[in-house]
């Protein structure tokens, strides 16, 4: 996924910031394209002013731009992973998070296309500066995000053409670009007044998810005892030797999988399984820790910053208390944060009682990031 920032293009206002950074909300206009970016895409790839470059929350890697959008493009695309099969172009002075939008281009790909683009219905009449009005009933205006299979986009850029935007290279290199429905709310940042209805709409989209600051979410995951004799116990991202292992398509770290679940829920993103699937071979026998940091990431990215996460594990064996501090490190490392581990045990009730498998549960305490 390529977030394009431009060149760093000022509104026309007197004030010397590029718009991409401009506040809009408690946070900077990219940000916003950038959380829109990350619930839509594997990864992120941000392209910045070559006088901007530096570590930028939520993304995988951060890169200078070039004199035009094409080569702006192509030093974003450097960076993606060469195992990338779709790639997203998207310009970072479209804030207004639209999933509805990002969805058609993507399963417009997914569908058999080399590009897909939103496009709206022009409205204005149009006239030509010569004199003379201007059918519009065959012309739609062109929006961001664009999808394209990455093969694709990558050939439209061999030879280092310039063009508009990148479905037209795409077209000009003989690729079959489809037009999706876009969205009139999902309008480019050019002036003080585009700010000003961007966070109109901001208002609207976010209204639903208040308390403003903070936030609380709680994970609670289960897993029974595997019958691999070869599969390791690992909890809370600490191997213990000697004793089962637990049933999982990852690596069944109940303790790690409670502590996603909670930042998770706390931010609004859902749940382990939908960021994680155990449909997909991706995540067999994954390093569960490696998913928390991933999750946390997601969550910075939403704007969140984690406070601290609360866990309790409940088993009978093995003890936890001797390597709580183990599991605490790795956990907060992962989360960025304080995280305290506490260890119950089942005295006999129910089926963990019964010894069939681990419990743990998470709460997690998030606040809002403060603007850079």
């Amino acid at each position: 996924m390529v977030v394009a920032a431009g060149a760093g293009q000022r509104m026309a206002d007197g004030d010397p910031t590029p718009k991409q950074y401009r506040p809009l909300g408690d946070r900077r206009v990219l940000d916003w394209s950038v959380a829109a970016a990350r619930r839509a895409c594997d990864g992120v790839v941000l392209v910045v002013p070559p006088d901007r470059v530096g570590a930028e929350p939520g993304v995988d890697a951060v890169v200078a731009g070039a004199a035009t959008r094409s080569a702006s493009v192509r030093a974003g695309l450097a960076a993606v992973p060469a195992a990338a099969e779709v790639i997203v172009v998207h310009d970072a002075a479209r804030p207004v998070p639209l999933p509805e939008v990002w969805a058609r281009v993507l399963g417009a790909v997914a569908g058999g296309a080399d590009g897909a683009v939103p496009v709206v219905a022009v409205t204005d009449t149009l006239r030509a500066r010569s004199g003379g009005t201007v059918d519009r009933a065959g012309i739609v205006a062109v929006q961001t995000p664009q999808a394209f299979r990455a093969s694709a986009l990558r050939a439209a850029h061999t030879g280092e053409p310039e063009g508009t935007d990148d479905a037209s290279l795409v077209e000009a290199a003989g690729g079959r670009v489809v037009v999706v429905d876009g969205d009139p709310a999902n309008l480019k940042l050019t002036t003080v007044v585009d700010l000003a209805v961007a966070a109109a709409l901001l208002g609207e989209t976010a209204r639903p998810q208040a308390p403003a600051h903070v936030r609380v979410g709680q994970g609670v995951d289960v897993h029974p005892w595997s019958d691999d004799p070869d599969r390791p116990l690992v909890l809370g991202g600490v191997t213990f030797e000697g004793h089962p292992g637990l049933a999982g398509h990852s690596d069944a770290d109940a303790v790690a999988h409670a502590c996603t679940d909670a930042l998770l829920g706390a931010a609004g993103l859902g749940d382990i399984g939908a960021l994680f699937p155990d449909t997909d071979s991706r995540w067999a026998g994954a390093d569960s820790v490696a998913m928390l940091a991933e999750a946390a990431d997601r969550v910075r990215a939403e704007g969140w910053e984690p406070g601290n996460v609360d866990c309790t594990v409940v088993l009978d064996a093995p003890k936890i208390g001797p390597r709580r501090d183990e599991l605490v490190d790795a956990l907060s490392a992962a989360v960025g944060a304080p995280v305290s581990v506490k260890a119950k045990r089942t005295e006999g009730i129910g089926a963990l009682g019964r010894g069939d498998g681990v419990a743990a549960f998470a709460v997690a305490v998030l606040h809002r990031a403060a603007p850079a």
